[in-house]
């Protein structure tokens, strides 16, 4: 994890007011992005390391997929910094738009109802 620092540039995601409850839950259908969601709801910045995201089996270009499909939902926000991305998850604007959507999917996933690591 990074240090929690605004550096660097923000890549384009959606402002809170338009996120849109259609294209989180597409973009949450996808058993690897849930357990992104997952990862991401523990707290704090994360690079881009599949290992450290439980996504090592994954190629580079796939992961980057997934990153960007959770950025341009609003899920999650990406800060390049040098040659580094660091992603967060959007938790205050999504509980803003959808007051606990967040936590009902993470309980669900711990509950056993969610992919497992690294699906």
């Amino acid at each position: 994890m990074a240090e929690d620092r605004d550096e660097g540039e923000l890549l384009e995601q959606p402002d809170v007011a338009d996120i849109e409850l259609v294209k989180v839950l597409h973009a949450l259908g996808d058993p690897t992005r849930l357990h992104l969601l997952g990862v991401y709801a523990s707290g704090g910045r994360y690079d881009c390391s599949s290992e450290r995201l439980g996504v090592a089996h994954l190629h580079k270009s796939t992961v980057s997929h997934h990153m960007r499909i959770l950025r341009q939902a609003g899920i999650t926000s990406t800060r390049v910094v040098g040659r580094n991305r660091y992603v967060r998850l959007r938790r205050a604007d999504l509980d803003a738009r959808f007051p606990g959507l967040v936590d009902t999917l993470v309980r669900a996933m711990k509950a056993g109802d969610g992919p497992a690591a690294g699906s």
